[in-house]
Parts: C-alpha cells; structure tokens; sequence
C-alpha cells in the first residue's frame, strides 16, 4: 500500500512523455512528408521542362568546332589574294522598350535627348526619325553594321533599353572598288547585283565557304583603270563613264568599272542609284569603233585583198537617207586611210561589196546577237535586227549605227580581232595556265595579223593619236555616236567610245574607254568627240597598268608596217 500510494502521482507524468513522444514523432513525420513532396515537385518541374525542351521547344542546333570556326559567308580575293569581300563580326543597335521590366519608361532620358545623343555617335543619324521610333515605343533596329567603338560609346549612354545584338556583317576592305564587280550583301545576308549574286550559293556552303574564291580581277589594274576614267569623267563634265581591261588570250577581265560608284559597305537609297553596270547591262551605239571589225570581215571573205584600192568618198544616197562624213576627207580613199580618218562612207562602200548577210554572221559570231557572256548576273540584251537586213542597214551597222551592244560586246569582240582571231567569252574567274576556254574562230590568223597593223595605224597617224603611250605600241579605234532621243538622235548627247590593244607587236590586252556624255570644255579642246577624252585616258592607263602586266615600254621594238606606210597621204 505504501508503495502504491507513493508510485500512484507519477502516472500522468508518463502519460505526458508519451503524448510529447507521440507528437515529435508525428512533426518529424510530417516534415519528412513535406520535404519528399518537396522533392517530388521539383522533380515534376524538372520532367516537365525536360518535356518541353524535348517536344515544344526545338533543341539546339549542334554545330561542329570546324563549322563553329568557318566564316559565315566565303571570302572573295582578286587573283592574287588581296581580299575584296569578307565576312566579321558586328553590332546592331536594336530598341528594346521591355527591358526595363519594373513598369516603368523604357527610357531614362526622353526620346528627343537619346536620339540627339544617339546622332553625336552616328553623325548621318535621322535625328528625328529616331526620336519618334524611340517615342513610339516599339521595338526595332535603330541602326545596323555598328562598330566596336561605336557601340561602347551607345553603352555608355546607360540606357537599357538600347541593346547591341552580335550579328555578322559582310565587309569590303577596298570600298568602292570593284562594286559593279562584287556587288553587295543585304541585311538578310543575300547576295545582290555582282558576283555576290552569282556565287551566293557557294559563298554560303558549308563545304565549300572555307576556301577563298579567287576573282580575274587585279586590284592594281582595277585602282588604276577606276582612277583614270573617274579623272577623264571629271575633266570634260560627264555623266558616267566606263571601261574594261580584258586578256586577249583567256577572257579573263582584269577590270571593270562603271561610273558613278556605289560604296558596298553602305547601299543606301543614295547608293541604289548607281548599282547599274553600264559595262555588262547597258547597251550603246559604239559608233566608228565598229568600222575595223567589218573591215576584218572583208578581208576575211576576201572581198577586200588590195588595201591600196581607192573607194569613193563622196556621199551615198540611199532610199532617202544620206551617208557622209563628219567633213569631207577627200575625192577617194584606201583602206588603211579609211580607218585612219574614219570614214562613214568608205566603210559603208567596203560593206556593201561584202553583203548584208556574211557581216551578220560575222556580228552574230562575235555575240553581238546575245546576251555578253559572263557571270554577273546583269547583262544587257542588244538591239539587234532579225531577218535579212536590207542595204541600208548593213551599211549603217559597218560603221556603228542600228545596232547597241554593251562595251563588254565590244571588248571581247576586239579580243577576237588581235588575238589571232579566237573569240571567247569573258569571265570574272580566276583561269589557270592552260585552262583557258577553247572559244572558236571567227577570223583567219592572217586577218588578225593584218589588222593589228591597221589598228597600230589609227594610233599613230589617225584619231587615236591621243591614246598613243610611248614605247608600249598601242592600237585601236575611236567612237562617237549620238545617243538616240524621243524623234531621234540628240545631237548635243553623245557616247565616246575608246576600244584599244596592246602592245600591238604581240597583243595581250585590250582596253575599252566609254565616257557618256562629255562636254566640250576645254579640258578637251572644246571636242566631243572620243578623241579628246576617251583616248587620253588610254596614254594615261596602259604605262600605269603594263608594267603590272608583265609588258615594259620598249622604243625599240614595234609591229613592222613597212607595207602599209606608203599607202597613207601623209602622216597627221
């Protein structure tokens, strides 16, 4: 009983233990509970994110280390590895209005100050344009192809909402030379106009876009022809000029220009304007330099073998029309005098006993009837007549007129001409020895021999005497043709055309000189004509240019003429 009466008051005691045991061990329980839910949540959101990347969302792309090395788009050098076209990393400046995500303006200064902020980093910057895209509060590029420098200078600004994505932008470490040549890169990476165009699909290959691809083109040939022509253009107040430089023996064109340029770095509306290539897509009447091209005919069918014979010189009457000579030259004239003083009717007496069809197929021979080939994408249609064309009308094609070619027709239709009488079309690819395209005849090797000493003729004692350059024997022809107008020809606008050779001992290179429009200043003597302003910049051109080319002024060395000299009059 003591003992009871002593252990009884410890009962609830215990009683209390047990409950307290009872309820950490139900707490511990619970937490347990909530941290695996925890954990099963989490694991839930993991599976699902898991699910989306794997089903939704598209997973990202895999990209090797040599694509992750390659350049976007491939480079493009001139034929000895100057580069003219690359591709490196920019900036954009893009407005972001979210990314300020507190609710707030988008802005920190007002669009009118950013925009004024934003037009001292980019001086040609439409200040107002900026201000009302910044105050419009949609997202936009404000600006694209921004440099390094520059795009410190936008951060700086501190404004977020300003944002400079990474992009790859299309660089043209020459500027404007050689536009007309490469073209250009819009902003969505497509290639526009030159051989940006042509060769876009393999520019962007991935097996291919590792490796350079390697132009005709000579950079120092392209400077120097680019030069020469901008400073005839200036001097006599043209409106575009032109020109070319083609190896005779290959097609491969060394140079082309075509003026005013456009900077490919910067395509603007401004730009636009100046992106047509009057070299391959524009087509003129050439005028008198089409006179040694029928002459070639002739000899070539034999219906001219004695280059003494004397033609009359006295205007043609024709079904109404008139052929005659810019002044009179003369009761008669040979060959060799023909071409020197270029005579309209002469020429047109040396067509009419070849026959309207055989110098048709002479021009269709030369590509006159097409389309130049080449590989721009831009190449001009000529105007040519179908059908047999009457009298009149070869008469009038002998000496330049009624048909329009482009001057790279022209170009490679001399080429023909000198080179032992081989046409080939031209090409802006690099050829390699012994690849050049076969081409095909269209003149006897001895017809060709004979006009390289006729065209050597012009330069010295006819109009080409202003495109001479001492010691490296240039040949070629003059040419001024009005250009045709509403009811006719406008007589006070003219095309002024140069098609020259040299060194006409052994021609390597032919060279066309256009100037469109020039004035009679007097820079050119108060003329008009090719002779003043085309075929001086051929004597300033060829001693720039030769010594590239391998050819050196030589006093002592030129193409023998011995048997033509005594059929001239006299040396002008």
């Amino acid at each position: 009983m003591n003992a009871y009466a002593i252990s009884a008051p410890q009962a609830p005691g215990r009683i209390h233990l047990v409950d307290i045991r009872r309820k950490a061990l139900l707490l511990a329980q619970l937490r347990v509970l909530l941290i695996g839910a925890a954990f099963l949540a989490l694991a839930a959101a993991a599976l699902l994110r898991i699910a989306y990347l794997g089903v939704v969302q598209p997973a990202p792309s895999q990209r090797s280390m040599a694509d992750a090395l390659l350049p976007s788009r491939g480079e493009i050098t001139d034929r000895n590895g100057v580069p003219l076209a690359r591709a490196f990393p920019a900036y954009a400046l893009w407005f972001n209005p979210t990314a300020m995500d507190d609710g707030g303006p988008p802005l920190v200064q007002s669009a009118k100050a950013v925009a004024h902020r934003l037009k001292q980093i980019f001086p040609d910057l439409d200040e107002t344009e900026v201000a009302h895209k910044l105050a419009s509060g949609k997202s936009g590029y404000l600006r694209r192809r921004i440099l390094p420098e520059d795009a410190n200078k936008v951060m700086a600004l501190g404004e977020l909402a300003l944002e400079l994505p990474r992009e790859t932008d299309r660089h043209y470490p020459q500027g404007s030379m050689a536009a007309h040549v490469l073209g250009y890169v819009d902003e969505d990476g497509k290639g526009h106009v030159g051989m940006e165009s042509a060769l876009n699909d393999r520019l962007l290959d991935p097996a291919l876009r590792a490796a350079p691809v390697a132009l005709s083109i000579d950079a120092r040939v392209q400077g120097a022809l680019e030069d020469e022509l901008r400073r005839g253009m200036l001097s006599v107040n043209a409106v575009g000029a032109a020109g070319i430089v083609l190896d005779v023996d290959t097609g491969e064109v060394l140079a082309l220009a075509s003026l005013p340029e456009f900077d490919p770095n910067k395509v603007d509306q401004d730009g636009q304007k100046f992106v047509f290539n009057k070299v391959t897509n524009q087509v003129y009447e050439l005028g008198s330099t089409f006179k040694p091209l029928a002459v070639a005919a002739a000899i070539d069918a034999g219906t001219v073998t004695d280059l003494s014979r004397r033609y009359s010189a006295t205007p043609i009457h024709i079904g109404g029309f008139t052929i005659k000579d810019s002044h009179p030259l003369g009761a008669t004239l040979n060959v060799p005098e023909t071409l020197i003083h270029s005579s309209n009717i002469v020429t047109a007496h040396i067509v009419d006993d070849l026959g309207a069809a055989r110098l048709k197929q002479v021009m269709a021979d030369l590509g006159f009837n097409e389309r130049p080939y080449i590989e721009l994408p831009a190449r001009g249609f000529p105007i040519w007549a179908s059908g047999e064309w009457p009298r009149l009308r070869a008469m009038t094609v002998g000496y330049g007129h009624g048909i329009a070619v482009t001057p790279l027709h022209l170009a490679t239709a001399y080429a023909a001409m000198v080179n032992g009488g081989i046409w080939r079309p031209a090409t802006l690819h690099k050829v390699e020895p012994g690849q050049a395209n076969r081409g095909r005849r269209v003149f006897k090797a001895s017809t060709s021999a004979r006009m390289n000493q006729l065209l050597r003729m012009i330069a010295l004692y006819g109009t080409g005497r202003h495109a001479d350059a001492p010691g490296f024997r240039v040949g070629g022809k003059t040419g001024s043709a009005e250009k045709p107008g509403s009811g006719g020809y406008n007589r006070t606008s003219v095309v002024a055309t140069f098609a020259a050779a040299f060194p006409m001992d052994k021609p390597r290179y032919v060279i066309i000189s256009m100037m469109d429009e020039p004035k009679a200043v007097a820079a050119s003597s108060f003329q008009r004509t090719a002779a003043w302003n085309a075929a001086p910049v051929i004597r300033r051109l060829v001693p720039r240019i030769g010594p590239i080319l391998g050819v050196y002024p030589d006093d002592t060395r030129d193409i023998d003429l011995t048997d033509l000299k005594p059929l001239i009059g006299s040396e002008e």
